[in-house]
């Protein structure tokens, strides 16, 4: 049987990868599903554990051939998950985590592409403000954008199988919340 594909999506500063982080380390046969992009590697970056790192060339050229799942433009460069990528994980994986926005957890679903789909909500919209501020490098132009763009995503929460809130403070708790969603959907599969 293949491996149980997790959505996780929040509004930016909303937890999602902190929560996937958490969850690899106490759900057994667990990986997160890696994204290819053209944008060029940071220090802190590692091909093939923080992205696949490719050209435009080579990714225009998957797109054409349809061996991308989903993908869209941010900044001038390709962000997006190769089918091979999601089917080997799928494979060797119990549970596979991916952290995408509504759209991207749209395009898996017009996909065809099972899934669980968990939102994390923020407790309001000034705890999250206040998130993405202590994370730093935005200006208040950024942080807007990021406002109005996390209000239209809660505004789809509900298109999601499942919503948590992760308050402010309480972490550990949403985790567990979460956790639990799973665990309670691979017992339903077995």
């Amino acid at each position: 049987m293949p491996g149980l594909f997790v959505i996780i999506s929040s509004p930016s500063g909303g937890g999602k990868d902190t929560v996937i982080k958490a969850l690899l380390k106490t759900i057994p046969r667990s990986a997160k599903l890696v994204t290819t992009t053209t944008r060029s590697p940071r220090p802190e970056d590692t091909d093939g554990i923080t992205y696949h790192f490719t050209d435009k060339t080579n990714f225009e050229d998957k797109i054409k051939k349809g061996e991308m799942v989903e993908y869209a433009t941010y900044a001038d460069n390709y962000y997006g998950v190769d089918k091979t990528e999601l089917q080997n994980k799928l494979e060797n994986f119990d549970v596979v985590f991916s952290n995408v926005d509504v759209q991207g957890r749209r395009n898996y679903t017009e996909s065809g592409i099972d899934n669980l789909s968990i939102f994390l909500l923020p407790d309001n919209l000034e705890d999250l403000k206040k998130r993405i501020l202590n994370r730093g490098g935005v200006n208040e132009e950024e942080l807007k954008l990021r406002l109005e763009t996390a209000k239209n995503e809660i505004s789809r929460a509900d298109e999601y199988d499942f919503q948590v809130v992760n308050k402010n403070g309480q972490l550990d708790e949403t985790i567990d919340n979460v956790a639990k969603i799973i665990t309670s959907h691979l017992e339903m599969l077995a």
